[in-house]
């Protein structure tokens, strides 16, 4: 699904050049878990962004689903990106003029999804997440587990192949933390292909394997005999 050949991301201002991302070399295969793990600044929010199409490389190759997209435009990028991914963010990235029902509804909106099918999925996802009760609510109104939740919704509505979440249990305490991973595995175990960035080694056990970086590079990369059950 996803491989990456000498893929590099340079930022440039007037006075300095900094090398966010150094020849990574990485192939994820469709229906892996995997962590990405590493100190802060190390590349793995770049890298997520370049893997989730939402920035090109500075060079190098980006392969996804039989594309190879490095060189994409703005629009090519996001019309191979509401088809096949769904994102789950350490903030929440609600929109706090919805309610959850509307929320949750939008990437179908962007699909083109008619208006009977919509709400059927969205009842349908809401009710998977155990949050339909809330579905009027507006995200202020809710805590930060349930607009995690949401969020997840949000995420799997249009079906993605790839889910990418940065840090999805950053902002939450270890219960609502350990019902969010909970919702990421049954979403691996059928068949979801899910790239996680954290800095958490416990959640991290509930991958494959974790490849780890360091400035910008890929140092090591762990494949578990076993992972979180």
């Amino acid at each position: 699904m996803i491989r990456t050949a000498n893929l590099k991301k340079i930022y440039t201002t007037e006075e300095v050049e900094t090398t966010a991302l150094n020849n990574v070399n990485l192939e994820i295969k469709p229906g892996e878990f995997v962590a990405i793990m590493g100190p802060s600044g190390c590349g793995k929010s770049t890298l997520l962004n370049i893997l989730g199409l939402l920035d090109n490389p500075s060079s190098g190759e980006y392969h996804f689903v039989d594309h190879e997209v490095s060189g994409y435009s703005e629009r090519q990028r996001s019309n191979l990106r509401k088809e096949n991914i769904g994102f789950v963010f350490q903030s929440f990235n609600l929109i706090d003029e919805l309610t959850v029902f509307e929320n949750v509804e939008l990437p179908l909106l962007y699909l083109g999804v008619n208006a009977a099918e919509r709400k059927e999925r969205v009842n349908a996802a809401l009710e998977r997440m155990e949050i339909m009760h809330r579905k009027n609510h507006f995200p202020q109104q809710l805590s930060g587990g349930q607009q995690q939740r949401v969020a997840v919704a949000r995420a799997v509505i249009g079906k993605p192949k790839l889910i990418l979440a940065d840090e999805p249990t950053g902002n939450l305490d270890s219960a609502n933390g350990d019902e969010v991973m909970g919702l990421l595995r049954q979403l691996h175990e059928e068949g979801t292909t899910i790239v996680m960035v954290t800095h958490s080694p416990s959640y991290a056990e509930y991958c494959q394997r974790v490849i780890h970086l360091f400035d910008g590079h890929v140092v090591t990369e762990n494949i578990k005999e076993k992972f979180h059950i």
